[in-house]
């Protein structure tokens, strides 16, 4: 009946399924199923002739119909041709748990439980048919808040604060085997800044914050000043905001616009309006020998406070 539950959620999430691959827009308002549903002519049953079962596992007859070659040959004749499905697409459903939203699982959930239901087993709810589908182990008493216990005590670790990088440690456990094993982390590789010796590592970054958004002309000259480098190229995500082979007509006009300006000019992207930082990679070489430094990458605030 198009009223029953399970067999209106077997239709629903079936034909949104069906209406994704083809890129059409579905619907999930019941009241438009069951009238289609009640306009749906089912059929009478019609068992097909000559078709062979076997009655128990003890039976020695062969299943299928009598001219299983015939029958793919006519299956065969009725594919489509290729000119006749020229512009066609279909659009490929990958299977994805955790989106309540796009019938997956409600289609998995309502084939199985209706499978089940023709054989008389146990049915199961949407839940349960996620952890099957999804391969999802309970494991919430045993590894999960074992890690979770170690992870909070590096957390304490760091809130507490004062401790050296051997206070600190990496852990493994196999609870299977078990194994658990604890070493310290390794302290990130230094690289020294030019003649001036300052050292930093890949965590470390040139924080930029004068009160607001500097020029091109004025970002070059803060590093000029501040840091005795002469920055050769900058670069944001994938666009290089300026570089010293430049044209000189261009250099002319980015130099006065403001760095946040440059960036969406040139990426021809908006910045979030929820954004207060830009990220740079410069290269740049040592004013005083002209060798060229590395240098870690530039946290830069535009907005003001």
């Amino acid at each position: 009946a198009p009223e029953a539950p399970l067999p209106l959620d077997f239709v629903v999430s079936a034909a949104n399924l069906r209406a994704a691959m083809y890129g059409l827009k579905g619907s999930v308002d019941p009241r438009f199923f069951k009238k289609a549903a009640a306009n749906v002519m089912v059929p009478k049953f019609q068992p097909k002739r000559g078709v062979k079962i076997k009655a128990d596992e003890n039976d020695n007859t062969t299943e299928g119909i009598d001219d299983d070659d015939a029958e793919c040959e006519r299956l065969i004749k009725d594919l489509p041709t290729s000119s006749q499905l020229a512009g066609f697409r279909l659009t490929p459903v990958e299977f994805e748990k955790d989106d309540d939203t796009n019938f997956h699982v409600a289609f998995i959930n309502a084939a199985s439980n209706l499978r089940a239901r023709n054989y008389k087993i146990a049915e199961a709810d949407a839940l349960r048919t996620k952890q099957i589908a999804g391969k999802i182990i309970p494991a919430i008493a045993t590894t999960t808040a074992l890690v979770t216990g170690l992870v909070c005590i590096e957390l304490m670790k760091l809130v507490c604060g004062n401790k050296t990088i051997e206070d600190y440690k990496n852990g493994f456990a196999n609870l299977a085997l078990p194994f658990f094993a604890f070493s310290e982390p390794m302290a990130a590789p230094k690289i020294k800044m030019g003649k001036s010796g300052a050292e930093w590592t890949l965590w470390d970054r040139f924080e930029v914050n004068e009160g607001r958004d500097l020029t091109l002309k004025e970002f070059i000259q803060y590093f000029a000043e501040k840091h005795r480098l002469e920055v050769t190229m900058i670069s944001s995500g994938v666009s290089i905001v300026y570089s010293f082979f430049t044209a000189k007509s261009k250099l002319a006009e980015r130099m006065p616009m403001p760095m946040s300006q440059l960036v969406t000019s040139v990426s021809k992207t908006e910045l979030p309006p929820g954004s207060n930082y830009l990220t740079f990679e410069l290269c740049c070489n040592d004013v005083d020998d002209d060798e060229e430094v590395d240098v870690p990458a530039v946290k830069y605030r535009y907005r003001k406070y």
